[in-house]
């Protein structure tokens, strides 16, 4: 079976799952940040483990992505990722995908010293394709794909954060 025969079996299989028990497609996920040193962090979820740090110009020791790759990597590889699920189930050939992601910003949100919000100014991002496909429905199934895609959602609309704190104090042991 080919990847592309390989996705869209998996995908059908899924659509009939939720279909039948829609409370499978629910669930949480959970990865934890510890700062081993300085700025550095250590992420982890399930067995994945990686890093995380900021440039030595802002008191980083430079030891990882700072967590602004990580966050347009994770929009650039969910869309990526979606096309290709969407290019399989639609039955469109797609010989190479790439999406680049750019992002404004200003560090100055970050480190106090500008007044507008510490998150993008703008994104953008680029789609280049490669298919034999006609235009109107590659168009058809990256608008589809669009639609359903978590990480362009997380980036376009208003997420409810909500913080819980937990304060160790060896002073309220005595």
């Amino acid at each position: 079976m080919s990847e592309t025969g390989k996705i869209k079996s998996a995908i059908e299989r899924g659509i009939k799952a939720l279909a039948l028990k829609p409370s499978l497609g629910l669930g949480t996920g959970k990865s934890k940040a510890r700062i081993k040193s300085g700025l550095t962090c250590e992420i982890q979820e399930g067995n994945w483990k990686f890093f995380a740090d900021m440039p030595e110009s802002v008191g980083g020791n430079a030891q990882g992505p700072t967590p602004g790759v990580y966050g347009r990597a994770a929009l650039g590889s969910c869309l990526a990722i979606g096309y290709m699920m969407k290019a399989a189930t639609m039955n469109i050939p797609i010989t190479t995908l790439e999406v680049e992601v750019q992002a404004d910003y200003d560090d100055g949100a970050l480190l106090g010293t500008s007044h507008v919000s510490p998150g993008y100014l703008e994104v953008r991002y680029t789609i280049t394709i490669e298919s034999d496909a006609a235009e109107d429905d590659i168009l058809k199934m990256l608008d589809d794909a669009d639609r359903h895609s978590p990480y362009l959602d997380v980036f376009s609309n208003p997420q409810n954060c909500k913080r819980e704190v937990h304060i160790i104090s060896p002073k309220l042991k005595s």
